[in-house]
């Protein structure tokens, strides 16, 4: 774990960790604040995550709509 300022004053030891496959915590006022990690390991993250996720239609053909009662309206005749 670093502090910003450590990270800012040995950046490339930073990186070189998360290329060897070490993600490198940033911590700003001793709270966690950023992680950094390689390329390849962020897009297999995103690529995973995008995977996992279902299309917006799957999203909605999944809404329970049995749990609500619908109200029930009748309907009418109009002309334009």
């Amino acid at each position: 774990m670093w502090t910003v300022q450590d990270a800012k004053n040995k950046f490339s030891a930073v990186v070189d960790a998360a290329l060897a496959g070490t993600p490198q915590e940033v911590t700003r006022r001793g709270k966690p604040a950023v992680v950094v990690l390689s390329a390849d390991e962020y897009h297999r993250l995103v690529e995973g995550a995008v995977k996992a996720r279902g299309s917006f239609a799957e999203h909605l053909m999944a809404f329970p709509g049995g749990d609500f009662p619908r109200a029930s309206a009748t309907l009418r005749d109009v002309s334009f």
